[in-house]
């Protein structure tokens, strides 16, 4: 009995200890199990946040790039060549990426996919326009050598050509000089008719019916042959033109009044010219009279008389 008794005992107490092993057991395992989770779930929390961390440093690296961008666009732009418009635009669609990614918060893997083929789009659209600032460049240096050059060519041609023209009117100067007439001998004298008929010089205002005017021409082989007119001023005392007094103008701003006109047939070679005018119903009156002698509105010469 007192066997039984123990063996009793015995079962009782492997019972116990079985109970206490299985639930040490299950402890133990739930615990574990928990530590589990907590860890696989930090790992993942902790990989989520690796993954917007490069995500985020992967955003900020493009902007970086499109700031580099837009900076080479305005040193671009600067060049102010033809495609300083075009290259404004590209410029302005780089500020509005840059916009966009700014205001993008914890962007997604697609959207930093987006952002980069965007970013080497622009990037290869900056070489092609670099290329064609370049050629533009080389152009307009060619263009300038080339202007240079004809200015070269085209200032050489103009001094020449002002040489020639300085010449020109030099000669034209020298010709009209040569060309023109000259006068000398100028003379004015008073007439009296006599009972004869035959006109006699006199120096009395009461008998003086005439007022003769002469002077010679020099022979000039250059210059134009044919009719020559010349006019002649008489003036009085007080300062009155006698004669026709008409007034002829040369189309030049310039006019003279004259007395009247003579006019002689040059043929190149020397000769004498006379002209006369008339007392009429006005004699003349004691006093000096002086008389100018025009070719055109030139003045050639003058002469006076005193009548008593």
């Amino acid at each position: 009995m007192k066997k039984q008794y123990k063996s009793k005992w015995l079962k009782a107490l492997l019972a116990v200890f079985f109970v206490f092993g299985i639930g040490a057991t299950v402890f133990i395992f739930s615990k574990e199990s928990n530590e589990s989770f907590e860890k696989t779930e930090e790992v993942s929390k902790n990989q989520k946040n690796q993954k917007l961390s490069q995500e985020t440093l992967a955003q900020e690296n493009i902007l970086d790039s499109l700031t580099n961008l837009k900076l080479a666009y305005d040193a671009a732009i600067l060049e102010k060549t033809a495609l300083a418009q075009q290259l404004e635009i590209e410029r302005k669609n780089i500020e509005n990426l840059m916009e966009i990614i700014k205001a993008s918060k914890n962007p997604s893997v697609e959207q930093i996919h987006i952002y980069r083929k965007q970013l080497l789009d622009m990037n290869a659209s900056l070489v092609s326009k670099g290329i064609e600032v370049k050629n533009l460049k080389s152009q307009n240096k060619s263009l300038l050598t080339e202007i240079e050059s004809q200015n070269v060519v085209m200032y050489k041609q103009k001094a020449e050509n002002d040489t020639l023209i300085s010449k020109q009117k030099q000669l034209e100067s020298t010709l009209k000089d040569a060309s023109r007439l000259s006068l000398n001998s100028f003379k004015v004298i008073a007439l009296r008719e006599k009972k004869s008929g035959k006109e006699q010089e006199t120096d009395k205002a009461k008998s003086t019916k005439k007022l003769k005017v002469s002077f010679s021409i020099n022979g000039n082989s250059v210059a134009k042959t044919g009719k020559k007119v010349f006019y002649i001023q008489v003036l009085d005392q007080n300062n009155t033109v006698l004669g026709d007094n008409k007034l002829i103008e040369f189309g030049n701003d310039k006019a003279l009044v004259y007395s009247f006109i003579v006019s002689v047939d040059f043929q190149g070679k020397p000769a004498n010219v006379y002209g006369v005018l008339n007392s009429d119903e006005n004699p003349f009156n004691k006093g000096t009279y002086f008389v100018n002698f025009f070719d055109k509105q030139e003045i050639m010469g003058s002469a006076s008389i005193t009548l008593e």
